[in-house]
């Protein structure tokens, strides 16, 4: 009798010690691709919920430069071009113009879409941690620029936020979040598993639940 029992249970250890294996894999591979990311979300979570009580001294900086004719006949006919068609455009600037911007002013315009209007033509520049914009008077072929700069902490913020980070910034969050989900699962499937031994599992995994939807119903409105 007791060499059936040991030969009916066997086939369930090697199961069980299948899955600890590679759900144990798994919990260490995803833990260490989002440790580092995970402590400085954590840490900006911490500075985004106290951002009122965290002063910012926004320092604001211009540069100004003379656009040369050759450059601002093209803006001109462009803007003139928008106008006919009863619309403001929403084109890019020309790659000569962005280059000349670059040499003059070390700013990267890129393909980023400028206003066109009659008499200007206005580039939004937002940025992580501040904003940035960029205009042209059209008539005289004045060239402004304008950054704002509200620290490393509000950079900080902004990267955890995903505000004006751009798509390659975008595509590490979703990695970044399907690794930390690849790591919570594989935490409570490792919990089911060993919840027999250690009685407080469940009642502390139906707290972490708990706690935070009691403070939502009562204390949000």
């Amino acid at each position: 009798m007791k060499e059936a029992n040991a030969a009916k249970q066997l086939p369930d250890q090697k199961r069980r010690a299948f899955w600890l294996k590679h759900l144990h894999q798994w919990h260490w591979i995803s833990s260490g691709m989002c440790l580092v990311a995970m402590l400085a979300f954590a840490a900006t979570g911490l500075t985004l919920n106290h951002a009122a009580q965290i002063e910012a001294k926004p320092q604001v900086s211009h540069r100004h430069a003379q656009l040369p004719e050759a450059l601002l006949a093209p803006l001109r006919l462009q803007a003139e071009a928008a106008d006919s068609k009863g619309r403001s455009a929403r084109d890019e600037l020309p790659a000569p113009v962005r280059d000349w911007i670059a040499q003059q002013l070390s700013v990267t315009v890129g393909a980023q879409a400028a206003e066109w209007s009659a008499d200007e033509v206005y580039v939004s520049l937002p940025r992580p941690g501040g904003d940035a914009w960029l205009r042209v008077a059209l008539e005289d072929g004045k060239v402004e620029y304008e950054k704002t700069d509200r620290g490393w902490i509000s950079y900080l913020n902004d990267l955890h936020k995903g505000r004006n980070t751009g798509t390659a910034w975008s595509w590490f969050i979703d990695i970044f979040a399907v690794a930390c989900l690849v790591f919570c699962i594989t935490g409570l499937f490792l919990l089911q598993m060993h919840a027999g031994k250690r009685p407080a599992t469940w009642p502390l995994v139906v707290l972490g639940l708990v706690a935070p939807l009691l403070l939502a119903i009562l204390f949000i409105h």
